[in-house]
């Protein structure tokens, strides 16, 4: 047996780990981000720092405690709202990170009083709820696929902009446009796989171990802008 075929074999107990893992490098981003927003005061890091707490509230919902149900923990009654409120705060991440990088461009060089819920955000929940909503009376996530394809294409190109004029300046922005394209290449496969091959298991294998390269790269970065606090 290959490690793929064991990969396979044991998905379920991977997927908890999966979700532990990367529920733990949001963590340690949000952690480090809140710090290095404190030092630098720059806004935009206050957006960043949200975008990793959606993500892994979204993956502990959906890997660990919908893991639960395996064990007899929870009842499986409860997957259906996990998976609502996974595909929320996918989504919510997505949003908040597209927005770290135009906020400026719509709220001027002062930011807002919250972060998490101010009146542009909320458009943002708003767009978040109707997806998550549509997605579930067609009994499928294509919405959510093609939103997020929409958010990171932006996401890439706003990157690659930003890397372009600054990228000498600013290590991290080298680390942002790699993981932005490497997760709109995450967010192609997963539609792919779940349109055209129903969620074939040795694609999903594929599309888990990018999304771990994904949030490794952004751990990467985030330790070397914190590494010398400045400025961004």
């Amino acid at each position: 047996m290959g490690w793929l075929d064991w990969i396979i074999a044991n998905r379920e107990v991977i997927k908890i780990l999966y979700g532990l893992l990367i529920g733990i490098i949001c963590m340690i981003i949000v952690s480090k981000s809140h710090r290095l927003y404190h030092l630098s005061s720059y806004e935009g890091i206050r957006y960043f720092r949200n975008a990793f707490l959606f993500f892994g509230i979204a993956f502990i919902f959906r890997y660990i405690i919908a893991g639960f149900t395996l064990f007899g923990l929870i009842s499986t009654d409860f997957l259906l709202p996990i998976d609502l409120l996974f595909e929320f705060f996918l989504l919510m991440a997505g949003f908040f990170l597209l927005y770290s990088l135009i906020w400026k461009r719509i709220e001027g060089t002062k930011g807002s009083f919250s972060s998490i819920l101010n009146s542009r955000i909320l458009i943002f929940y708003v767009m978040a709820f109707i997806i998550t909503i549509l997605d579930y009376m067609w009994g499928n996530y294509y919405f959510m696929f093609l939103s997020q394809i929409i958010v990171f294409v932006a996401a890439s190109i706003i990157s690659y902009i930003n890397y372009y004029n600054n990228g000498k300046k600013r290590g991290f922005l080298k680390f942002y446009l790699i993981a932005m394209i490497l997760a709109l290449v995450a967010w192609v496969l997963n539609a792919v796989t779940a349109v055209f091959f129903n969620w074939e298991r040795t694609a999903l294998v594929l599309v888990y171990s990018l999304n771990i390269i994904i949030f490794v790269l952004f751990l990467i970065g985030i330790f070397i802008i914190t590494k010398k606090p400045r400025k961004p």
